[in-house]
């Protein structure tokens, strides 16, 4: 007979027990990133003892965040960081330390600013003070040439690169977090972030072992797939001798795959970047939800910050929901409500010491765990307020008309009147490039209506903006009677009308219906192969290619039965939650076979990728 402690203790483990499930895919696999961050922390380290002395840290504002991936404040203070500031024009902030240290990406409007704070700094020289300036990911000769313009680059002691070319943003993910590589690559035909993209997968291969086979499609995954052979020849410490980790590199040119940012995502994770986004793992949401309820007390004292919360696989309930149709998240957080609550309840059962200091041992997990669903059933409440909402659905509707083949070859109503209504601009944007793609574009009548509708509602400086889009084949003329779409949408499988939600069979709950077509063709490479596939890759931009890396004699794999292959998948260009939760899904596949990590340049939702390609013209001062 089980005693009251052994039933206790067993169904207080079933909290924790069911929330273990992702986070445990995710260590347990033969994966493990840690490798990759303590790399980058040594770099850092090491930089930071030649500034011998107390140091204050001036950032560049966009590279805190993936700063903080790497490396926790206590690090930097014990290498006697004691300040650190943000960097803007004017005079420094005053700070009694020996260095100053300017941690910035490599723009020339930051060489001007950094210069102001130097001679600035000069005038009221008082202590004596060394400068240095430490280039993420890499050193440039324009800038150094700017700060020499300014009459500067002589004041620096140390000038030098850190390379932070692939962050670990989870268990499974990786991000270059370079915010303008779309646009680099496919309308300025800048091709600094591949190299950057091919650098990081060098690095990796010198952590986790040379990979076996890489597999591309589009011209950027070639470029990089040639750089790192390139420098595979280059390079001086010969054959790599640490066993392979990963069998597989797929390389893929984000304008493969249009449609899949366009679309509104709809799984969890997706929704809550959808509609608040995710900045380096972190959300700020709206405080009203998470103020404590005092009784009797009303609206009364609510917080005015925002919410700022972590949002990775660590947490367990977030590992478990955070790649579910958000339509299933529901269920999920009242079973654990319930499991919780059963939880705190057997402290009325805990009559012996023993039974006692157990249930006292197990607080901390089951407090952790009380808070956290505190926490995701406040946002789904946000999130549940939006998606119930009319617009919300109208949006969707016309989203899943367009991919699932309907109307799609004529000016659509919706899109008129949210232009008639002044809809934000990237709503109408989105929703118009989103039916170019799925109708392998407009027609010039329907291309110009919309293009006329747009600029006399939301003003002529936005016609750079729609060159952009049509640049990168966002928005386009339909030139061939040939529409591709249907074909690739049948034999690729992209529309399921019976979709599963709340367990799903197929990638295609992500979106309701849609399956991704960027995760299609990865799934299609592992079984049966792109051989199967090989008339709608001619159809899709770029060319697709296959090369081999030769392993030395003894790190050849032999697989174990039921070992799974691990491949990594490579986005030039963005990435969605969406995708990434699909890929997630083959992975845990019984009889998926493969296991995926994830690596991009930036992750991206169909708003900020959309916001990068905008541009608007000034007007001219008179």
């Amino acid at each position: 007979m089980e005693s009251l402690a052994e039933s206790r203790d067993r169904r207080c483990h079933v909290t924790g027990r069911a929330w273990r499930g992702m986070a445990a895919h995710l260590s347990s696999g033969r994966v493990n990133l840690t490798a990759l961050r303590e790399a980058g922390r040594r770099e850092l380290r090491e930089f930071l003892d030649k500034c011998a002395g107390s140091k204050a840290i001036v950032w560049d504002e966009y590279l805190t965040g993936p700063f903080g991936l790497i490396a926790q404040y206590s690090l930097l203070k014990e290498h006697e960081v004691e300040k650190m500031f943000t960097l803007k024009a004017g005079r420094l902030p005053p700070a009694d330390v020996k260095n100053i240290i300017f941690f910035v990406r490599p723009r020339l409007e930051l060489m001007d600013i950094i210069a102001e704070n130097v001679l600035s700094e000069d005038r009221v020289r008082s202590p004596l003070r060394d400068f240095h300036i430490l280039f993420v990911p890499r050193r440039s000769l324009l800038c150094e040439q700017r700060l020499k313009d300014q009459g500067v680059l002589g004041s620096f002691i140390h000038r030098e690169q850190y390379s932070l070319d692939l962050i670990p943003f989870d268990g499974d993910l990786l991000s270059m977090e370079s915010e303008s590589a779309f646009k680099e690559c496919y309308l300025e035909s800048d091709q600094t972030s591949l190299y950057h993209a091919a650098k990081g997968l060098m690095t990796l291969q010198a952590l986790y072992g040379t990979i076996p086979q890489i597999f591309g499609k589009g011209d950027c995954a070639r470029h990089v797939a040639n750089m790192m052979i390139r420098m595979k020849r280059e390079f001086p410490g010969g054959q790599n001798s640490i066993f392979p980790v990963f069998d597989t590199l797929l390389l893929l040119d984000r304008n493969v795959d249009l449609l899949s940012p366009l679309a509104t995502q709809l799984t969890y994770e997706g929704l809550i970047d959808e509609i608040y986004g995710i900045q380096n793992t972190y959300v700020k949401l709206p405080p009203e939800k998470f103020a404590p309820k005092k009784q009797g007390e009303g609206g009364k004292d609510l917080p005015t910050e925002p919410k700022k919360l972590q949002l990775n696989s660590a947490e367990e309930l977030y590992a478990e929901i955070r790649d579910k149709n958000f339509n299933a998240v529901g269920s999920v957080l009242s079973k654990k409500a319930k499991i919780i609550s059963a939880a705190f309840e057997e402290r009325h059962h805990a009559k012996t010491v023993g039974e006692i200091k157990q249930f006292v041992s197990q607080l901390p997990h089951m407090q952790a765990a009380r808070s956290s669903l505190a926490n995701h059933t406040s946002i789904a409440e946000l999130i549940k307020d939006i998606t119930t909402s009319e617009d919300f659905f109208d949006n969707l509707t016309v989203e899943q008309e367009f991919m699932s083949g309907i109307d799609t070859d004529k000016v659509n109503n919706y899109t008129e009147d949210c232009i008639a209504q002044k809809h934000p601009l990237i709503k109408i944007l989105r929703l118009v490039c989103l039916q170019s793609v799925c109708n392998s574009g407009l027609k010039q009548k329907v291309l110009d209506h919309y293009k006329r509708e747009i600029l006399q509602t939301y003003g002529y400086e936005h016609i750079l903006t729609l060159n952009n889009l049509e640049k990168a084949g966002l928005l386009k003329l339909q030139t061939s009677s040939r529409n591709n779409y249907p074909t690739i949408r049948k034999t690729m499988r992209l529309w399921m009308d019976d979709v599963n939600e709340q367990n799903p069979n197929d990638i295609s709950y992500v979106y309701s219906g849609y399956a991704p077509l960027s995760v299609r063709l990865a799934q299609l490479l592992a079984r049966p192969g792109w051989r199967s596939i090989e008339e709608v890759l001619k159809m899709l931009p770029g060319p697709h290619f296959e090369e081999r890396q030769q392993l030395p004699t003894g790190l050849q794999k032999k697989r174990q039965q039921g070992e799974n292959r691990v491949t990594l998948v490579f986005f030039l260009g963005g990435v969605t939650y969406a995708e990434i939760a699909a890929l997630r899904f083959l992975s845990q596949m019984e009889d998926g076979g493969t296991e995926y990590v994830i690596a991009t340049t930036k992750l991206i939702n169909g708003t900020n990728w959309i916001k990068s390609l905008m541009e608007k013209l000034e007007p001219a001062p008179f």
